[in-house]
Order: C-alpha cells, then structure tokens, then sequence
C-alpha cells in the first residue's frame, strides 16, 4: 500500500506539471518523469502497479474530458510495459481496450490509439517482442527474422553551441555506448524474453549464469532460437500465449541444461528470486559537430553503405575526420581494378549482333551468352565513391537489396524482375541549438531531397526521422543578428516555443532541456556530476527518439533574391522560420549625400513596391500590390499561436508615414501587417537593402534589390511536372501522376503527440 501510494503521488505531481503547477524547486521541472522511470527501473516488481494505477488515471481522463492527460499517460505506460520483465495478460487487455477506444477520438488521439493497440495486440501473443525489436534495431544486432537497424544522429553546430557544451555531449555520448557489447545485448534479450514469458518460473540467475559461461557461438545460437520463437508467435494469426511460453520454456530448459549446478536444481524445481529486471541498453548515439554542408547526406551514406563492406579494415585505418572517402578508397588495394582499353564496336542495336546457330536453352548456354556480352571497363575518370550511385548500390547487397540484373539480349526472354527495396533502415537525426540550426537543417533536407531526384538511393532504403532539443546559451551568440530583437532567447527558439503550446508532453520533458543542458555542462568535473549527466541527458534523448513518433510538419519557403548589380547572378536559398530586410548603410559619399536628402523629404527608410497573393478563407488567389516607405520587414513562418495555419507568412512591414502640420513635417512608423504564402519586394529607388534568413548572419545576402518568396515546391514533384508538361502543353493543372504526389516541401520534426487541438 505504501508503494502504490507512492507511485500515485508522483504521476499526480506530474499531471498537475501538465496542468502549469510546475513545483516548487525549479530544478525540479522536466526531470518528474525521469525520477518514476528510475524509481521503478530500482524495483522492477513494481511495474505491474505503475500500469494498473496508468490505466486508472487514463480511465478517469477519459472519462472527465481531461484529454491533454492522455498522451502522456500512455507515453509513460508504454515505455514502462517495454521495460517491464512481466506484466500479465489481463493487464495488458485493459491497456489494449483503452487503446482501441482512442480510435474514436480525432488525431492525434486516434493515430497513437491505433499505433498502440497494434502493438499491444503483438505483445499480448508473445511476451517480450516490444523490448526484443527495440533491441535488436538500436544495436543492429544481426537478425534475419527482424532485419532493421537504426542509429541515431545529434547534430550541433559548434558556432552556435559553447565549446563546453559539445565536449559534455561527446563524453556523454561515448560513455552510454562503453557496457553495450553485442553479447551483452544478446543475454537481454534472451533472459527478458524467457521472463516475459515464463513469469516468477524463470530462474533468472540460473539463466544468467549460465550465459556468462557460454562461449560466444552458444550465446549467438540461443538468441537465434528465441528470436525465431518470438517473431513467429508475434506474426501468426492463430498463435497462442501459451504456445508460446512452451515454446520458450523447451528453449529456457535447452539453456539451464548446460550449468553444472543444474543437476541439483532441475529447471522446473530451480530456486527462483522473483521477478528481476533486464536493463534495456542505451540506443546507438554518434555525436557530431556540423562543419559541412552535405555532412548530413555523408552520414546518411556512410550508414547505409559502410565503408568495411567494400574494403579490408587495415584499409580504413586512416583518418575519416576529414571524410576524404576518395582519397581512401583510391588508396585501397583491395578496391582497385584492372583497367583495359577497349576499342568498342557495338552499336548496343539487337539487330546489329552477329548472327549465332540456334541452340536449345539451357543456363549454361544463356550464362555463356551473358559472359559473351559482357563489356570490359574502358579508361574513364573514377567519380566519387559518393557520388556514384552505382557504386552505393553495389554495397547495399544485404536483406532488401536489388540483385544484379544481368545483361538479357535474346528475344522473348523478359528480364528478371528487381525485388522492391524495403526500408531496412531508420536514422534518427537530433539537432541541438537554436532557430539557426534548424536553418541549415531546411537548407540540408532541401538539398538532399534534390539529389535524391536527380539520382535515387536514400529513400527506397532509409527512414528519416527528425528530432529537435532546444538548447540556448547564457549569452547568445555574437554571430547572431544584434541589430533586432532576435538575439533574445525566446525569439531563438520560435519553433521549441510552438512545439511546446502544440504538444504539452514535449514542453514538459524536452523544452526544459534548454537551459539544463549549459548548466550540466558547465558544472565541475566529479563523479555526481557524471552520475547525473550520464543518467539523465542521454535517458531523456533515447525516450524522446524511441516515443516521439508523431511529426510536425512546418513548411519550407524558397527565396529567391536579385542584387544591385545586373552581371550578379539571382542568388537561390530555403528558410524555415523568418527573413528580415533592413535597409543598408550607403558606401559611397555621393550616395549617402541623396540619402540623406531623400530621408529629409520623405522619412528614413527606402521606396518598396511589395506585390503578394492574400490569404482569404475560401482559399481563392486574390492578387494585391501597394506601394509603401519602411526601414524594413519581417516576415515570420511560424505562427504565435499553435491552431494557426503553419503554410502562411505572417509579414510585418515597419511602414514610414509622412504627417504636414503647421509645426512642419513628420514622420511617424505604423506596423503593417498581413498575411501571404507569395510575395515579392521591389525597391523602387534602386537603393540596395540586406536580407537575414534564419536569424542566421552566415546567412545574410548584402546589395539586394528584390526579393521573391513562395513556398518551396517538392523537387520530385518539379521534376514530374516538368516530364508531363512535355506531353501536355496545353494544360496548366497538375494530370496524371502530379496529382498524387506531395507538392509542398515539408520539414517533420518528432514530438509526442504532434499538434493536439
């Protein structure tokens, strides 16, 4: 009674968190749902209790309409059922029915409800598949029954982030992967899974031990058996709880068999301790400081093709912090060819082959053909290991893969058809930082989604998923723009704060995160220190990655900008949260002597023309141009309130209006605002502004003349468009397949729940 008590004390304090009453010590906030988990990873017997008092909490919200209370809730009941050595059937059924009546609800209510009944409906036939996939994924342990792997990327950008923060990052980082051994990881899962099945009968300290004594091949053996066994128990549709616990438990005997102490214990009369808990390891993290432009797609590459699956590994002892990958694979013995010059005279025309007898069928005869017609490798220029796409795809020889297709030239004989790729992989890319960094994140994505048009090779194999942890220094960074109100902390971070008003969950467990993180960071070295930083940071990264499932999607608008000088090429970029124009300072004397009598005349600021398609609710274009004087403009891509809509630019023009009085003139600035998804600026007066993307000053163009912005189309789309306009010149509206394919380029970031109305 005491510890039930207990356990609901700490998930009321964390409702009433959810509710604004934020508790007394600050320290305190973000770090309630960390303690419960802790505290029942201390006593794991006590997972049963925590769900039984979810389930209640969950039933009395539904019941009195406190929906916010739901999302989290579950949240927290699931993660504790995955970690949890047993929870029995029917407790499990209640989770199940609570879930299948979210379905009901409207998203994101019905979205998670159906996601975790699936999932609860798997677990209840086979005990332990939740914890054993997770497993398996993260640590990219070899499995054929469950193929996938997942990795997970935290981007920094060491010009935004103090140096102190991204060296705690990276002692954190490594120090979460020193215990996590493959067999190690192997033993969780075999001894979680016999306890999830098997319940208090599983002698778990028998089972370790006899583990520890096994030699490799034994353990790898065993955990394919369990493996097996759990996956097909999960996947038939006939399959029983029981079936599957006797299925375990001829596996658990096999394994108990081999301990010498057994002869005195036999497996079912072993003496048992109760129920103990299996830690669930740390997911794979690599930490990275963003230098480059296209490191993102380098990582993204180099996960799906390492580099120790077309070279020897002395070959890669050599640096990669560069990632001069040229460089080495030229360099490898093992990766070069004989090269021979051939003078080719095939015109690649059937009818120009030389005429053959006909002979019967056979694969021999046709594997004759095909070696006859294999052409030698001329002398060309070696292209990049990375950009060669023939060269990715050669690696990519594991489950899922396209085969070779073999060169077919005789009649009648269809080509083999290709097996369609499966997307074996999931990167999980997290970005530490500010609005910048989520700049050069749109600017990265945009890129990427134009190379994957031009040449195809990510996105058939590779789940992408983003994440985002707001992280601010004490004082804000000197590359920042000082000249507006944007180096304050909370303008830095538009998107954690709309993140935070969308999704309650988020703003409780990873906003908090924005300050706590420095002061981790910045505390001495000691080992409490260690102890809390080990513990919490990279707890709460792996929650988030492995809970937060439901994006955001925030759209990306294309700019397009026009310099004072005629020879100077349009200068084409991406934004994701803002662009700002102020006027620049004249160079030249006799500039700034017309400036300075133009603004006695008319006012400080400079002539524009701004010309912009409103945003009507009936959604028809509705074209407007006015003619204005201001000092500049702002236009903000992410709304103050979260049931905005997130595809318009809200525009606010600092507008300078003349007043005559009997005094003499005036100038007064009037805020104009207005709301757009297209619109273009003109300098009328030929005098040059600047342009800030981002809040980024890496990201300022000078000596700009006009401006155009609009939403940024899909490149896969463009390209579609383009190819059926060729057949279709007549007709503006998207036909054929351009209808069904996504238009807008959207940019999803993770969250718990998504965007709760």
């Amino acid at each position: 009674a005491a510890v039930e008590s207990d356990i609901l004390r700490r998930v009321r304090t964390l409702l009433r968190e959810l509710d604004g009453h934020h508790p007394a010590c600050q320290c305190d906030r973000g770090m309630l749902r960390w303690t419960l988990h802790k505290k029942i990873d201390q006593n794991p017997s006590n997972s049963s209790v925590l769900v039984q008092i979810l389930v209640k909490e969950l039933e009395r919200a539904e019941r009195g309409d406190f929906r916010h209370y739901i999302i989290p809730l579950l949240h927290t009941l699931m993660y504790t059922l995955i970690k949890a050595p047993c929870i029995s059937d029917e407790l499990c059924g209640r989770v199940y029915d609570f879930c299948k009546k979210l379905l009901t609800l409207p998203k994101p209510f019905c979205t998670i409800g159906l996601d975790y009944a699936i999932r609860l409906k798997m677990e209840r036939t086979a005990p332990g598949t939740l914890y054993q996939r997770m497993v398996i994924s993260e640590q990219s342990l070899k499995s054929d029954p469950y193929p996938y792997q997942e990795k997970i990327f935290i981007f920094a950008d060491p010009e935004l982030l103090s140096e102190a923060i991204c060296n705690a990052l990276v002692t954190d980082t490594k120090a979460a992967q020193v215990s996590q051994s493959p067999r190690a990881c192997m033993c969780y899962v075999i001894i979680h899974a016999m306890q999830a099945a098997l319940g208090e009968g599983c002698d778990v300290s028998g089972l370790k031990a006899s583990l520890q004594d096994m030699p490799m091949s034994d353990v790898e053996h065993w955990f394919r058996q369990v493996v097996v066994a759990v996956e097909c128990a999960g996947n038939e549709a006939s399959a029983d709880r029981s079936q599957h616990a006797a299925r375990l438990e001829k596996i658990y005997c096999a394994v108990l068999s081999s301990l010498q102490a057994a002869s005195l214990f036999p497996p079912g009369n072993a003496p048992l301790g109760g129920l103990q808990g299996t830690p669930l390891p740390n997911p794979n993290i690599s930490f990275h400081l963003w230098t480059e432009d296209d490191q993102l797609w380098k990582e993204l590459v180099l996960f799906i093709r390492p580099l120790s699956q077309s070279c020897e590994p002395d070959c890669l002892s050599q640096d990669l912090d560069n990632f001069e990958i040229q460089d080495i694979i030229s360099d490898c013995e093992c990766c070069k060819q004989t090269r021979f010059s051939v003078l080719s005279t095939d015109s690649g025309i059937e009818r120009d082959l030389p005429t053959a007898v006909e002979e019967p069928f056979t694969p021999c005869s046709a594997e004759t053909e095909q070696s006859r017609l294999h052409r030698k490798g001329g002398i060309k220029k070696k292209p990049s290991p990375l950009e060669n796409v023939a060269f990715l795809q050669a690696g990519c020889n594991g489950p899922g893969a396209k085969p070779p297709v073999k060169l077919q030239r005789r009649p009648g004989i269809p080509p083999v058809p290709a097996a369609p790729l499966q997307r074996l992989h999931t990167a999980r890319i997290v970005l530490l930082g500010d609005d910048r960094i989520l700049g050069r994140l749109a600017q990265a994505y945009h890129s990427l989604r134009k190379r994957e048009t031009r040449r195809v090779f990510l996105t058939p194999r590779l789940n992408l998923q983003f994440y985002y942890i707001p992280v601010v220094t004490e004082q804000p960074n000197t590359l920042a723009v000082t000249d507006h109100a944007a180096t304050g902390q909370e303008d830095l971070c538009e998107v954690a704060g709309y993140l935070g008003r969308a999704d309650p969950w988020y703003e409780s467990n990873i906003n908090t995160l924005c300050h706590m993180i420095p002061k981790l960071a910045a505390m001495p070295s000691s080992p409490s220190k260690h102890l809390v930083t080990d513990l919490f940071i990279t707890d709460v990264i792996a929650y988030y990655v492995r809970m937060g499932i439901q994006p955001v999607c925030f759209q990306v608008y294309a700019v397009k900008i026009f310099f004072n000088d005629p020879a100077q090429e349009p200068a084409e970029d991406v934004f994701l949260t803002e662009l700002r124009t102020q006027v620049q300072e004249s160079i030249s004397h006799r500039e700034l002597i017309m400036t300075k009598k133009k603004m006695t005349l008319d006012g400080p600021g400079i002539d524009l023309t701004v010309t912009y398609r409103k945003v009507v609710v009936s959604n028809r274009a509705k074209e407007l141009a006015m003619s204005l004087r201001a000092t500049g403009l702002v236009m903000k891509a992410i709304p103050a309130d979260e049931s905005e809509d997130l595809v318009c630019l809200n525009v606010n023009i600092t507008e300078i209006i003349r007043i005559n009085n009997l005094s003499g003139r005036s100038f007064s600035a009037v805020a104009n605002k207005l709301k757009t998804r297209n619109i273009k600026i003109r300098s009328t007066e030929q005098r040059p502004f600047m342009v800030c993307l981002d809040k980024d000053s890496r990201r300022a163009y000078r000596n700009v003349i006009s401006v155009e912005v609009s939403p940024c189309l899909e490149p896969s789309y463009c390209l579609q468009k383009t190819r059926t306009m060729k057949f279709n010149l007549h007709k503006t509206e998207d036909v054929g397949l351009v209808k069904y394919m996504p238009r807008s380029l959207l940019l999803p970031i993770n969250t718990f729940a998504g965007v709760i109305q």
